[in-house]
């Protein structure tokens, strides 16, 4: 059965600069006619995946790198076998089973391949036993030695969360490909911005008192936002990914829940120190699908005797209230953290929609268990 968490979320940036384009330009979109700030999917995901390691242990997380065979070889060497010419023939022999093509270096493949670093340490385990004889052998004779233990069934399996939540896609081989529990929407603003300028110098420090000008001279592109950022998951897929392990699905949608709303993109963040927490989180749990709520702001919300801010919060409830009532997107479970006194509507009001404002730890509890039901009622 289809299970959605939709998690939406509004909040205020100050001049920053947290995704450019090739120019150095903060990225940018036109929605309901107007220029917009924007910041990739991509680039969020990037710093959910990175916040992940708050959470969880680096050595049962995921990588995506064209270095596999150098982090083999590593873990081969930690199994006992410090022989660098006995490490890269036996990471070449198991590599092999891939067919994946050779990078511009011997030691890189052709591509980014994301895998699980436990994954890696399973291959060896393996094959650990035998590693002196292997050693030994020649290129053929290690092709044939090592041909039981098949690199895809390795990596096929097992799957790490952030493997499991954000998906692989390898063209060469589709039998390694994992569909995405996660779909990300790139950030925009909820109002029209514009990119401005900082013009800086930078004095040098050993120029005489009569020394004048500055040693250097540059601009820095920034914009400022209000930002509506929205994700949802597929518990059904994350659960399938992860083998059909319900706790496992529902600990990587707590960590998704909390890395993705608390992470930041660290584009110039030494010069704008732009970090800040969001101003309103809203999640929401859907047996029927997932609902991208920005169409409240396709009309672009305006300063004027309200901030910009208190109409976001106003238009994304309306718009949240609309879906279930002219549409019957109803979800199941609505939790949520915002502040009462930056909306213009009354705490009652919001909450009727958006549910009582919560602490943010609440809400992520009250979702997890809420999701444990749903899967554990669903595998039965």
């Amino acid at each position: 059965m289809p299970l959605y968490v939709d998690i939406h979320i509004l909040q205020t940036v100050p001049p920053s600069n947290l995704n450019r384009d090739d120019a150095g330009t903060p990225k940018q979109a036109i929605y309901g006619g107007v220029r917009r700030a924007r910041v990739s999917s991509q680039a969020w995901k990037r710093a959910t995946r990175t916040a992940f390691s708050d959470q969880v242990d680096p050595a049962r997380l995921g990588t995506r790198t064209k270095k596999i065979s150098g982090l083999l070889c590593e873990r081969i060497a930690a199994r006992g076998l410090t022989d660098p010419e006995a490490c890269a023939r036996i990471t070449k022999a198991l590599l092999a089973d891939l067919g994946i093509k050779d990078g511009k270096k011997e030691t890189e493949t052709a591509y980014l391949l994301f895998f699980g670093r436990p994954q890696l340490e399973r291959l060896i385990d393996l094959i650990e036993a035998d590693l002196p004889q292997l050693a030994e052998l020649d290129e053929t004779a290690l092709a044939a030695s090592l041909g039981h233990v098949s690199i895809k069934k390795v990596l096929g399996t097992g799957h790490p969360i952030d493997v499991a939540l954000f998906g692989r896609m390898v063209a060469e081989l589709p039998d390694l490909n994992v569909d995405a529990a996660t779909q990300v929407a790139h950030a925009l603003s909820t109002h029209a911005a514009e990119v401005e300028f900082d013009y800086y110098t930078a004095v040098d420090d050993e120029n005489l008192k009569e020394e004048t000008g500055a040693g250097m001279i540059g601009t820095v592109e920034f914009q400022s936002a209000t930002l509506y950022r929205y994700a949802t998951v597929g518990l059904h897929q994350l659960a399938d990914n992860l083998g059909g392990d319900v706790e496992a699905a529902v600990e990587a949608l707590r960590v998704f829940l909390t890395a993705f709303t608390t992470s930041m993109p660290t584009g110039h963040r030494n010069s704008f120190a732009h970090r800040t927490v969001p101003n309103l989180v809203t999640v929401a749990l859907r047996g029927d699908q997932p609902v991208n709520l920005v169409s409240a702001f396709e009309n672009p919300v305006r300063a004027g005797s309200r901030s910009i801010l208190a109409t976001s919060i106003d238009r994304l409830a309306n718009e949240l209230a609309e879906a279930a009532s002219l549409w019957g997107r109803r979800p199941a479970l609505v939790a949520s953290t915002y502040s009462t006194s930056t909306s213009t509507a009354g705490a009652d009001d919001l909450a009727s929609t958006l549910g009582p404002s919560t602490p943010f730890k609440d809400v992520v509890e009250m979702v997890t268990v809420a999701a444990r039901e749903r899967l554990t009622g669903a595998a039965r």
